[in-house]
């Protein structure tokens, strides 16, 4: 039998309507239980980029729609991710439309240097639409950077 993680038990009050309303969407995406769907969002929310540190390692997409007739924004959209060729695992370019293009950009590395690659997409004129989303975290790597960063500390203190 495969282990369980242990399980903690708690009380949640919802206003009628409220759980009426999460019990459809729990019909609607097929799960077994409300602890399964509140599992899920609790997940979902703890991986938003806001709330994670600059220093760790993640996984994710930046997802964006432009206007591939604005001069020359395919280009800086190109140098932009030749600058941050390390960060890029692949990408995805979709047509639209006449005017418009999807970019999916599979992404892992410092979430601080793609938060600043998202930044940087996003103020280009012409881009209508850029998103950073986090799907993973590297945990293990940012355990072993600790670690080696403890030990750079104790080897400067002697002169």
């Amino acid at each position: 039998m495969a282990d369980k993680e242990d399980l903690t038990r708690f009380g949640v009050a919802f206003p009628t309507p409220l759980i009426e309303q999460f019990d459809e969407y729990i019909e609607e995406r097929g799960y077994k239980s409300r602890s399964e769907a509140f599992r899920d969002l609790v997940r979902k929310t703890l991986l938003e980029p806001s709330r994670l540190r600059s220093e760790q390692d993640v996984a994710g997409t930046i997802v964006m729609v432009y206007d591939h007739h604005i001069s020359d924004l395919p280009v800086r959209l190109m140098e932009l991710q030749h600058l941050a060729h390390h960060d890029i695992i692949s990408n995805m370019h979709v047509h639209l439309n006449h005017d418009q293009c999807l970019e999916v950009i599979a992404v892992r590395g410092n979430l601080g240097r793609l938060r600043h690659l998202h930044q940087q997409i996003q103020v280009q004129k012409g881009v209508l639409y850029a998103e950073l989303s986090v799907t993973y975290v590297d945990e293990l790597n940012e355990l072993a950077s600790r670690h080696s960063h403890d030990h750079h500390h104790g080897e400067h203190h002697h002169e």
